[in-house]
């Protein structure tokens, strides 16, 4: 039940992440069609946005990583029981 539980965790967190990804997708895409044709402030936003944008790739990658793993411990576990 605590693997079920980790999951459902996980899981959410992947999804908030997510949600939060795509915002600063959004705002980065923005940030550097701004900074193509604006000023040294635009750039410096860009710059910004964009390290906001890899970090929560870089969570959401984590994250799935993290799933994945708890669901090869859960299906060994499940393996495990079926042999006794």
């Amino acid at each position: 039940m605590k693997i079920n539980d980790q999951l459902a965790m996980l899981r959410e967190d992947l999804r908030l992440l997510t949600e939060e990804l795509n915002y600063h997708q959004h705002l980065d895409d923005d940030a550097q069609r701004d900074a193509a044709l604006g000023d040294a402030e635009d750039r410096a936003l860009a710059y910004e946005t964009n390290n906001d944008r890899l970090r929560f790739e870089r969570l959401v990658r984590e994250t799935q990583a993290r799933i994945d793993k708890a669901e090869i411990r859960r299906a060994r576990f499940l393996t495990d029981l079926g042999d006794l």
